[in-house]
């Protein structure tokens, strides 16, 4: 039986989905982490809160995969966009990663993981399909678990959200919150194709190479990366990103 892994930064962003499992959940914390174990809609599995940034994050992948032997792993949370394309309130299921603070120059070229010989992580395609679908899903209204049931039309109205896009490609990721036109710049520069940037995913890509369990990302974007950064996110994570995330994660436990 499978037992899928699903990994969050913030704890709003799981909060339904554990509302979801129930009194049958348990619960074993590991390395100051709490992982919950149940079944959501007959699907085994374990969640748990990363917190922020890449080593959280490796940690609490190794560990999903180590301990609870889980055969796929879905990462969820918020990032902000780079690509002038990609707006608030989109949704990005990234299919490449990379670590945008990784330099070990002159040992190694710029951004490339030491010993690995590689610098960009791709994401299992299959999974990325179930994603794209259940977002579909989501935006559509098809699903008791969408948007329109699950977000109060305020926040549709206030932050725009009746033009959502889903996008796929690279996402960025490093120790740093990017809150400045200039850094967004000089990413874009660095990384022409760049959708967006947050602070886990090509953590989660390296540590899921290493061990061959397939996993996928689904990202929303919360703000532009750049002034606003820290004005928006707030509000958006708690109105708008947690029931987006949960409410694509439902849609995909229920087609798995």
């Amino acid at each position: 039986m499978k037992t899928i892994g699903i990994i969050a930064a913030l704890p709003q962003e799981i909060a339904e989905l554990l509302e979801k499992m129930g009194s049958q959940m348990t619960q074993q914390t590991i390395g100051m982490r709490t992982f919950y174990i149940g079944e959501i809609q007959g699907k085994k599995c374990v969640i748990v809160l990363a917190r922020i940034g890449k080593v959280a994050a490796s940690a609490t992948c190794t560990t999903l995969i180590q301990t609870f032997g889980v055969t796929e792993i879905i990462f969820t949370g918020l990032a902000g966009a780079v690509s002038q394309a990609v707006n608030i309130g989109d949704i990005v299921i990234g299919t490449e990663f990379c670590q945008h603070d990784m330099n070990a120059e002159p040992l190694f070229p710029r951004h490339e993981i030491p010993l690995l010989g590689r610098d960009v992580f791709q994401s299992d395609a299959a999974l990325n399909r179930q994603l794209q679908r259940s977002t579909e899903q989501f935006l559509s209204g098809e699903s008791q678990f969408s948007l329109v049931r699950m977000i109060a039309p305020t926040a549709i109205a206030d932050f725009g959200l009746k033009d959502i896009k889903i996008h796929h490609g690279l996402i960025l990721s490093g120790d740093q919150f990017i809150s400045s036109d200039e850094a967004v710049g000089e990413l874009q520069q660095r990384f022409p194709t760049a959708l967006c940037t947050e602070m886990e995913g090509a953590a989660i890509a390296q540590v899921c190479y290493e061990y061959g369990v397939p996993f996928a990302v689904l990202r929303v974007i919360s703000d532009k990366a750049n002034h606003s950064a820290s004005h928006d996110f707030g509000r958006f994570l708690n109105e708008v990103a947690a029931f987006v995330s949960s409410g694509v994660l439902l849609n995909y436990l229920g087609n798995e």
